[in-house]
């Protein structure tokens, strides 16, 4: 061998071991992904014995993360998976009108048996030394490895900031709730909630208004996660603060709709069901905003459906209609509300639970305690659906009311 040719093989390993300390410099000096390419780049385009070059790279989906010397824009051509089956390094002899055509060599690069990336390699003509492959596959796996772990830990952090999001939300969201509901021989009420992820945009509440006076409602707010825990928590607040103010249903919720149009800008909006009911008077009035109507079963055993309102909150600026319901002389009643993800839970068959079978349960069991009369609709919905998951929070709310003896509801 020529003395002249040792020399050039000499220098280009001298090249390799220089580029290979230069890329571990880059790794540890933790740079970006961006720089990382654009020294793989540069690394291999000035220092070895490649004219050409072209990296895809697995992310959701396969992309050129970086090339050269090629005579077509390889970041507009999408990767042929027909190279997934390519295992090893693999010399290539592509007809003329592949687009992979230009190059010598295909490298895969791996990592515990899972494919991250694939470089196509072309030799410069002047020289007759032979890409190393071997080199390019080895300075290759440790770039998208390093990369490769760069993404790992920014998912992590990613997942732990939902998680801490996830937490704090589901945290504010327990605040929604009263912390305990009456339940003594005139008033009891029992409720049950069961989101669908960890955290809901269900909401039911019971606020004492005076001595004679009080106020129960539900809600479901379209949408999931963070954004709706959030708008039913202003809501809550907001009625909260309502209900210091005024008793005036009209006027509850028309202040309701203007805070959901202000603070969901049209993005969300929310059904619910509001109702006060005065002992002393025997009076009951609601409004129910698109909700799915409660029932009301008087003390004769008549069943009736709470549908008067208005349209949905949230939707309109100006509501365009708006009744209150009134229901008089009421001394004893029973009272139940859900959310439609009860209706809407399906079995087997995809057929719904609907609400002609609450409607059913509910006549058949109202006299039940109403502890026991929850579990029951808790296991016939279960038992309805089988293995397939809620497909919505499911939210249950009920009153018995018994003031027909004048004793006051406390």
């Amino acid at each position: 061998m020529a003395a002249d040719e040792l020399k050039t093989k000499y220098d280009i390993k001298e090249i390799e071991l220089q580029s290979l300390l230069e890329i571990t410099q880059a790794i540890n000096n933790n740079l970006s992904e961006d720089a990382l390419y654009k020294i793989y780049n540069f690394t291999i385009r000035g220092n070895l014995n490649i004219s050409k070059l072209a990296l895809y790279v697995k992310d959701a989906r396969w992309n050129c993360k970086t090339h050269f010397g090629t005579k077509k824009d390889f970041s507009n051509i999408e990767f042929d998976k027909k190279y997934l089956e390519y295992t090893e390094v693999q010399m290539l002899n592509c007809p003329p009108d592949d687009p992979y055509g230009e190059f010598e060599a295909v490298i895969p690069v791996a990592h515990k048996d899972r494919k991250l990336a694939y470089v196509f390699v072309g030799g410069k003509k002047s020289r007759t030394e032979q890409v190393n492959t071997n080199f390019v596959q080895a300075l290759s796996n440790i770039i998208i490895v390093a990369i490769e772990n760069k993404k790992l830990a920014r998912r992590q952090i990613e997942q732990e900031m939902i998680r801490r999001e996830l937490e704090i939300a589901s945290n504010l969201q327990q605040f929604l709730f009263p912390k305990e509901l009456p339940y003594n021989e005139n008033l009891k009420c029992a409720a049950f909630y069961q989101p669908h992820h960890s955290i809901g945009g269900d909401y039911y509440d019971f606020i004492r208004i005076n001595e004679s006076q009080f106020l129960f409602c539900i809600a479901d707010v379209s949408g999931k996660g963070i954004p709706a825990a959030m708008l039913m928590s202003n809501f809550q607040a907001s009625l909260r603060t309502m209900t210091r103010q005024t008793t005036l249903l009209q006027e509850i919720i028309k202040e309701l709709n203007f805070q959901i149009m202000r603070n969901a800008m049209g993005q969300h909006f929310i059904t619910f069901f509001i109702a006060l009911y005065d002992k002393n008077r025997k009076r009951l009035k609601y409004v129910n905003s698109g909700h799915n109507p409660p029932i009301l079963i008087d003390k004769k055993g008549k069943f009736h459906l709470l549908d008067k309102g208005s349209t949905i909150l949230g939707a309109f600026d100006e509501l365009p209609f708006l009744d209150v319901g009134i229901m008089e002389k009421l001394d004893s009643f029973f009272f139940f509300s859900f959310t439609d993800g009860l209706i809407e839970i399906t079995n087997d068959e995809n057929e719904e639970f609907g609400a002609d079978r609450v409607n059913e349960l509910i006549k058949k069991y109202y006299r039940h305690d109403l502890k026991e009369l929850i579990q029951i609709v808790i296991r016939e919905m279960n038992e309805f659906k089988g293995d397939k998951p809620y497909k919505d929070d499911v939210t249950l709310f009920c009153a018995q009311v018994d003031n027909s003896k004048g004793v006051e509801v406390l």
